[in-house]
């Protein structure tokens, strides 16, 4: 999915002319920490709660604030998945989206880009989730993927992330089926390192470990 096909709640924009106060009760009423600043319909900016706090004077317009505008925006052409990123590694709380004029065509907020996420990533359908932890150099997608489908089952999605330091790959695996404990020991078989596991079975497993704990106590 595009950023330019994001639907999203509609934000106000502010203007240079605009005074200090304003873009703070703007930013008040819609529940946000940032808003994008434009000069007719030229991107130029974006403004954050932080600074306005700082101004000496909060009838002060925010031409005279220049110098404290972030150029964080996406491209409408860009995928969704770059906003979130932009947003999570600044803190901010919404992304101008712009056109190759440097046009604002639009701003989206972080919660509604996580709800996207979560829809990309398939969440709220039922499956199971596997995380391993191995060496970079071991990574092996397909190999991955067969001892998945040994198993009748196939990856709905699948993530990774390497520290640069140690060299040590997470692979966060998504599976289309709740029951996981098969694969799970499959990967435990051929020495995969499983960190974490979350499927139907752990639930099942923690009632079934406090209902015989209850009744050792109660043989007592």
């Amino acid at each position: 999915m595009l950023t330019r096909e994001l639907q999203s709640q509609t934000l106000p924009s502010l203007h240079l002319y605009d005074k200090v106060y304003q873009a703070l009760q703007l930013m008040n009423d819609n529940q946000v920490t940032h808003l994008p600043v434009v000069d007719g319909d030229k991107y130029i900016g974006m403004i954050s709660e932080d600074d306005l706090l700082q101004a000496d004077n909060d009838t002060a317009a925010l031409e005279t604030m220049q110098q404290s505008f972030a150029n964080y925006s996406v491209n409408e052409e860009e995928h969704f998945l770059k906003a979130l990123q932009l947003a999570a590694e600044n803190g901010l709380s919404v992304v101008p989206v712009i056109s190759g004029e440097n046009i604002l065509v639009g701003t989206v907020i972080y919660n509604d880009l996580l709800k996207y996420a979560s829809d990309f990533m398939s969440l709220s359908e039922p499956g199971g989730l596997i995380v391993l932890e191995m060496e970079n150099s071991r990574y092996s997608f397909n190999d991955i993927s067969k001892l998945v489908e040994t198993n009748d089952a196939q990856i709905t999605q699948l993530n990774t992330s390497t520290d640069p330091e140690t060299g040590i790959t997470l692979v966060t695996i998504r599976i289309n089926k709740p029951e996981i404990s098969d694969i799970v020991a499959t990967f435990q078989r051929y020495e995969y390192n499983v960190k974490y596991f979350f499927g139907e079975e752990l639930y099942t497993n923690e009632l079934r470990s406090n209902y015989d704990n209850l009744m050792n106590y109660l043989k007592i």
